[in-house]
């Protein structure tokens, strides 16, 4: 349409000549901050018209149309609410299709939407729309949580057509955010040990891509989480970001478009890159969900945003408790018999922690479990090491008065296991191929619902056969090489997404009949973190780095995205620490041991005991409370965290040193966050070391001091860490 040719049809427009029916149409999707507009034009177009701080009036968002887009002839093609490809569209598409009849041009029209409440805080709004040529539909799903500020979008994706339609990509959202301003992209990238290392960088015109085609443990090398920052660099407490990510397990594929008059495009799904997807007649295709939030508060508004959608609304068990462990990996590896199980049992009774976990090595007879090599797929006790089975075990932890928990990992095989001679066809691996191991094991198909069943299997037997089993640690430590599945026979292109939902399957069974039991989430460290995932576990391993000085860099950019009780952080003998600086750190998220405790010394042992005390104590405060980071560990001596409680009448403030550079330290106070500027908290230092004195004076001061001027809780290279407790007076 031409300028012309739109001014005149606005102007007959507003002056009421046009018939009613080509009137324009607007769907606001509303949270406590944000608004996002979608306008119907008079061709049945959909476009997104306006997303940011919401108006006052909602009758502006149509102003808010006419000042953006009037005269603009690619409205409706650069700012399309789902863009389809091979029709008008000049950009990036968020979906294409080749037809049943070969055509790959897609055009998308609106049919009708929808809005209901889902429940007291919660609308979903469904829009239809169709292509007026073809039989193909899409339907756009976009979930609000009011006082979060969070939404979620995701797609369904049908057709009539006589034969089947490919789907060349199938996007979950496509975001559209209007220009006038710079764009900044905070995302991560990593390795085993190295996870969640930011970067950031100013967008320029084009598309970047991030995304992952590793198959399973999809977040190794690339997070699905980011963070776009508009103007200018957000900080923690000011500048306008938005944050989001895919809620899926496998390969994911998030594109950043900044189209030629500067609006920004963000397409988020699951990666096409070989996984073209066959789509049957009649079939429905439903896309993960994407979630986001944008706060013109900075960083640290929007992450406790998302903190408080999934404690509510997404973690399993999200606003419940969470178990302190102790964990035999680091104390014997694979190397262990019941005698010596039974010994680390009664040092976690001893230690003071709720459930002793037995990890990796359990397992295996004609290939026994006793390096990474072997056993993987045969879930029997090695009758060697655990000649009385797994019952024993959890016997000797009820008589010691702590639970049990149990290390699996079902998706997996080695070739040196029984299960892999007897079921090859449920092996993913290239037929004429050579194999290629990651970590000495391949991928079990998850396609194949017989496959799927006997994962489900692995977990209820345990279940079964040990009635007070209490926890699991659920591992992936391989990637997909050689993607093949003998199920899916001349259907290769579906088995990506495939995989995934056969994982989802699985979960959904084990949590209908095991419904709150806690489950790790753990992927060689860090290499499954999602929301889509965390719905069916309670925590997730953020690394196997538990280098207590690493973790602060690493949960410090976690936190970002997920909150405190969905981290699990275990005191280890990495690094060369002190025992109260690795207690302190590990306190911040879910507290686990993985020590020798026969070995502690006896001030060590009565330091790990009284802190586990305090920690039970302030855990409602730190798992469910309001985080504030309040000195990053990025180019600072030390770093500081702090956790308030819903009314700010607790916080606690954990301090730590970073730098062990000459007279490195906190040589001015720390401001702190989120408390009551008109009262009085009690300041005191808390989780001291036998015979140390406290380095932080008791006292009391007003918020509004401790908010303005702060406290110094003297880190130095001489008293590595430091805990505060604050309670109003």
């Amino acid at each position: 349409m031409t300028k012309i040719v739109y001014r005149l049809y606005t102007a007959l427009l507003l002056l009421g000549v046009l018939p009613a029916a080509t009137a324009q149409q607007f769907i606001t999707i509303a949270t406590k901050s944000n608004a996002l507009v979608y306008q119907v034009n008079a061709q049945k177009e959909l476009n997104t018209v306006y997303f940011g701080e919401k108006l006052l009036n909602d009758t502006d968002y149509a102003r808010v149309a006419k000042e953006y887009h009037q005269g603009n002839e690619y409205t409706g093609i650069y700012n399309a609410a789902y863009t389809p490809s091979g029709s008008k569209n000049l950009l990036e598409p968020a979906i294409a299709v080749t037809h049943a009849d070969g055509n790959t041009s897609l055009d998308l029209h609106y049919v009708s939407h929808t809005t209901t409440a889902v429940t007291a805080g919660v609308t979903q709004t469904e829009i239809v729309l169709k292509d007026p040529v073809y039989a193909f539909e899409v339907h756009l799903f976009i979930k609000s949580f009011f006082d979060t500020d969070v939404i979620e979008q995701w797609t369904t994706i049908l057709h009539n057509e006589k034969g089947n339609v490919v789907l060349g990509k199938f996007a979950s959202a496509n975001l559209y955010i209007k220009g006038n301003n710079d764009f900044w992209l905070t995302n991560y990238y990593g390795e085993w040990a190295r996870e969640m290392r930011p970067e950031e960088v100013r967008l320029t015109h084009g598309v970047k891509t991030l995304d992952s085609k590793l198959g399973t443990r999809a977040d190794l090398l690339q997070a699905p989480v980011f963070m776009v920052s508009l103007q200018k660099p957000a900080t923690e407490d000011e500048g306008n970001v938005l944050m989001g990510g895919l809620e899926w397990a496998g390969n994911f594929r998030t594109d950043f478009e900044i189209d030629p008059f500067n609006n920004l495009k963000i397409i988020s799904g699951i990666n096409n890159a070989a996984s073209a997807y066959r789509l049957k007649k009649s079939e429905v295709f439903t896309t993960p969900k994407f979630w986001y939030t944008l706060s013109g508060k900075g960083k640290g508004f929007a992450s406790r945003n998302i903190h408080q959608w999934a404690r509510k609304h997404k973690v399993l068990t999200g606003e419940g408790d969470r178990m302190t462990l102790l964990n035999n990996w680091e104390a014997t590896f694979f190397d262990f018999d019941e005698a010596k199980l039974k010994a680390l049992i009664a040092d976690s009774k001893k230690l003071g922690v709720d459930l002793f976990l037995l990890d990796d090595g359990w397992f295996g007879n004609n290939h026994p479990r006793n390096g990474d090599n072997a056993g993987l797929g045969d879930w029997q006790p090695n009758k060697k090491k655990l000649p009385n089975g797994i019952a024993t075990l959890v016997q000797a932890a009820k008589d010691n008065h702590v639970k049990f928990g149990i290390w699996i990992e079902p998706e997996m095989v080695n070739p040196a296991s029984d299960l892999y001679k007897k079921h090859p066809d449920w092996v993913v691996k290239q037929p004429g191929r050579p194999e290629h191991y990651f970590r000495n094991q391949l991928v079990l198909d998850l396609a194949n619902p017989k496959v799927q069943d006997f994962v489900y299997g692995v977990v209820d037997d345990l279940f079964t056969q040990n009635k007070d089993l209490a926890y699991i640690k659920w591992d992936c430590n391989a990637v997909i090489f050689n993607a093949y599945s003998s199920y899916l026979k001349d259907n290769q292109q579906n088995f990506y997404v495939d995989y995934v939902n056969g994982l989802y399957k699985v979960l959904k069974r084990i949590r209908a009949k095991y419904p709150t039991t806690p489950i790790m989430l753990c992927s060689g460290g860090g290499g499954r973190v999602d929301y889509g995932t965390l719905e069916y576990f309670t925590e997730f391993w953020p690394s196997d780095n538990t280098d207590p000085l690493e973790r602060i860099f690493l949960q410090w950019e976690y936190s970002y995205f997920y909150p405190a009780n969905t981290l699990s952080a275990h005191v280890t003998d990495w690094g060369k620490q002190p025992i109260k600086y690795r207690v302190d750190v590990a306190m911040m998220g879910r507290l686990g041991f993985d020590i020798v405790v026969s070995q502690l010394s006896a001030n060590d042992l009565a330091f790990c005991q009284k802190a586990i005390a305090t920690y039970n104590g302030l855990k409602p405060l730190i798992l469910q409370g309001e985080q504030y980071r309040l000195q990053s560990p990025w180019g600072n001596d030390a770093a500081s965290v702090s956790y308030v409680n819903q009314g700010a009448t607790e916080a606690v403030v954990f301090a730590y040193q970073v730098s062990n550079r000459h007279e490195s330290g906190t040589k001015t106070p720390i401001k702190l966050k989120g408390l009551d500027a008109n009262a009085s908290y009690k300041v005191e230092e808390i989780n001291i070391y036998p015979g140390k004195k406290p380095v932080v004076e008791t006292a009391v001061f007003s918020g509004d001091f401790l908010m303005k001027v702060g406290v110094n809780p003297n880190v130095n290279t001489t008293n590595t860490s430091v805990v505060l407790k604050l309670a109003k007076v």
